[in-house]
C-alpha cells in the first residue's frame, strides 16, 4: 500500500471527514466497505446539503449500485487503485450517461446527452462511486442563474464559495464527497479551493481531456481535481490525465505516477517570489499567509528566489476579450436565439463577444503570445512561483455578484484575475493549497505555479508543505447547516 494510505482512527472522526486516501486505507483494511462509506456520505449529504446547495443532481441509486459492485470486487481481492469504492462527484459540465448535464444553465436543466465525458469514463473504470452533479455558475462564467441554487461556503455562508466550481469546493470541504472535478478558465478551480479550504490542481492545458466537457473558452479551459490534500489530487490526476482520441488537444506525453511524486524532496527547489506584488500590495491577512508559506518552504530546504513577474495592467481586459469571443463560439446556435433563457452575467459576456471586431480579437491573441513569452522569461531558472489566489481574503456574497452592464465585460473581475489569469493564459499548472484563515474564520489559500507538465514537481512541493502544516486537515463546523 502506498505510504499515503495509512491506518485510520475513527474514534474522533466520522468517515465523511476523512481524506480520499484515508478512505482508501479504510476500505483496503476492511474496516469499512465501499457501500458503508457511500452510505455514510449520503447520510451527510441528507443532513447538510439542503442548506449548502452543493449538489444540483444527487444520483443516489446509481451511487449505491456502484458501491455494491465495488464492495463485491474488493471482497474478491480486486483492486482498481486509490479511487476504487471511493465516493466522488462531478461539476455539472461533465457529461454523464446517468444524469443530465446543465453546465449551470437553467435552459439545459434536463439536458440528458446519454454519453460520458472521457474523464467520467476514466473515473468509473477506476472504481470511483459517482454520487452526482455539483452546482456551478451559469455556463462556468461568473454568476449563477437565478433559477439555480448558489452553493454556500461551509466555513462562513456569508462568504463567496468561489467561482464556477463552487459546488465542487463546497462538497469536498463539507465531506459530501472525497474528491470532485472542477474546471478553470480564469481561476475556477483555484478560487473555490482557496475559499473552501481545500486543495486543487489546475493541470497543464491539455493534460486532461476536455472531450464531453461543456466549454466556456476552449483555449483557456482546464480540467482538474479538487480534494483535501495534494496527495488526494495526485491520485485523481493519475486517473484522468493522458491522451484521448476524442480530444486532439489532449497531450500525448506519458502520465507520471503523481502519487509517488508526493514523496519527492523539496530541498533545492527554486521557488520564485515577487515580493513587491505578493507581500507589499495585498491585504495584511493574505500577506501573512504568504509569509508563513515562504517560511515553511525555506524550512523544508527550498531556495526562495526574487522574481519580477509580469503584471500588465490590461491583463483582465485581454482575458475578457479572449474569453468572450470563445464563449460566443461555445454558445453558437443557442445564443442569441434563446437569449431570454440566460441570466445577466453570461448575457453580458455573450453580447460583448458578439460585438468584438476581428482586429480586437487578433490584438488580444498577439498580446497573449507576448505575455506568455514574458512569463517564460521571468520563470526561467525557477521550478515554480508562489502566488496568492486573490489580493484580499474571500469576498462576501453581496459584493461579488453584481451584474455587469449590457455589452460590457464583467467589472467585478477587476483585480480578481490578477493572480490566477497568468496560469490560464500560459496553460501552466497551478496547485492551490490551504494556508490559513482570516478573522472571520474563512480560509485563505495560495498557489504554486510551475512549468508545463511539471505537475509532479508541484505535487511534491505541496505534499511536503502539508506534511509540516495542518491547514488541510481542518474541517468546518457543519452544525449550523443541519436540519
Amino acid at each position: 500500500m502506498n505510504a499515503y494510505c495509512t491506518a485510520v482512527d475513527l474514534s474522533t472522526r466520522e468517515i465523511p471527514d476523512l481524506s480520499l486516501l484515508e478512505t482508501r486505507a479504510l476500505i483496503a483494511s476492511g474496516a469499512a466497505s465501499p457501500l458503508e462509506v457511500t452510505e455514510a456520505v449520503l447520510d451527510r449529504i441528507d443532513a447538510v446539503d439542503p442548506a449548502l446547495n452543493a449538489y444540483l443532481t444527487l444520483t443516489r441509486e446509481h451511487a449505491l449500485e456502484a458501491a455494491r459492485i465495488a464492495t463485491e470486487e474488493r471482497a474478491k481481492g480486486l483492486d482498481r487503485g486509490p479511487l476504487h469504492g471511493v465516493p466522488f462527484a462531478l461539476k455539472d459540465l461533465y457529461e454523464t450517461d446517468f444524469a443530465p448535464t446543465s453546465a449551470g444553465l437553467a435552459l439545459l436543466r434536463d439536458n440528458a446527452t446519454g454519453r460520458n465525458a472521457t474523464v467520467t469514463t476514466r473515473l468509473e473504470q477506476a472504481g470511483a462511486v459517482m454520487l452526482g452533479k455539483l452546482g456551478m455558475t451559469e455556463g462556468a462564467y461568473s454568476g449563477h442563474h437565478p433559477e439555480m441554487a448558489v452553493p454556500k461556503n461551509p466555513w462562513n455562508p456569508a462568504c463567496w464559495a468561489g467561482s464556477s466550481s463552487s459546488g465542487s469546493g463546497v462538497s469536498v470541504a463539507a465531506g459530501l464527497c472525497f474528491g470532485a472535478l472542477g474546471s478553470d478558465t480564469g481561476g475556477s478551480i483555484r478560487f473555490p479551493s482557496a475559499a473552501c479550504g481545500i486543495t486543487g490542481m489546475k493541470g497543464t492545458w491539455g493534460r486532461v481531456s476536455r472531450a464531453g466537457v461543456f466549454a466556456l473558452a476552449d483555449s483557456l479551459d482546464h480540467v482538474g481535481p479538487m480534494a483535501r490534500s495534494a496527495a488526494d489530487c495526485a491520485a485523481i490526476l493519475s486517473v484522468i490525465a493522458g491522451a484521448d482520441p476524442a480530444d486532439p488537444t489532449a497531450l500525448l506525453d506519458p502520465v507520471p505516477d503523481y502519487l509517488a511524486a508526493c514523496a519527492g524532496p523539496v530541498r533545492g527547489l527554486r521557488i520564485g517570489i515577487d515580493r513587491a506584488a505578493v507581500l507589499e500590495n495585498v491585504a495584511p491577512e493574505t500577506a501573512a499567509v504568504i509569509a508563513d508559506a515562504i517560511a515553511a518552504f525555506e524550512a523544508l530546504g527550498a531556495e526562495i528566489v526574487p522574481v519580477a513577474f509580469p503584471w500588465p495592467a490590461d491583463a483582465t481586459d485581454q482575458w475578457s476579450v479572449l474569453c468572450a469571443i470563445e464563449v460566443a463560439l461555445a454558445h453558437a446556435g443557442r445564443f442569441p436565439e434563446q437569449r431570454t433563457g440566460y441570466a445577466p452575467h453570461l448575457t453580458a459576456l455573450l453580447d460583448y463577444g458578439h460585438g468584438l471586431s476581428a482586429k480586437e480579437v487578433g490584438a488580444a491573441m498577439q498580446w497573449r503570445l507576448v505575455y506568455n513569452g514574458a512569463v517564460a522569461r521571468a520563470m526561467h531558472g525557477l521550478d515554480m512561483v508562489l502566488l496568492p489566489i486573490t489580493t484580499a481574503p474571500v469576498a462576501e456574497l453581496d459584493n461579488i455578484y453584481a451584474a455587469p452592464s449590457a455589452g460590457e465585460s464583467d467589472e467585478n473581475l477587476g483585480d480578481l484575475l490578477k493572480f490566477t489569469a497568468p496560469a490560464d493564459f500560459t496553460g501552466r499548472p497551478a496547485l492551490t493549497l490551504p494556508g490559513g484563515f482570516d478573522r472571520r474564520g474563512a480560509p485563505i489559500g495560495f498557489q504554486l505555479v510551475g512549468h508545463a507538465l511539471a505537475e509532479a514537481t508541484l505535487f511534491g512541493a505541496g505534499a511536503a508543505f502539508q506534511r509540516v502544516t495542518d491547514w488541510h486537515t481542518r474541517r468546518p463546523d457543519l452544525a449550523p447547516f443541519r436540519g
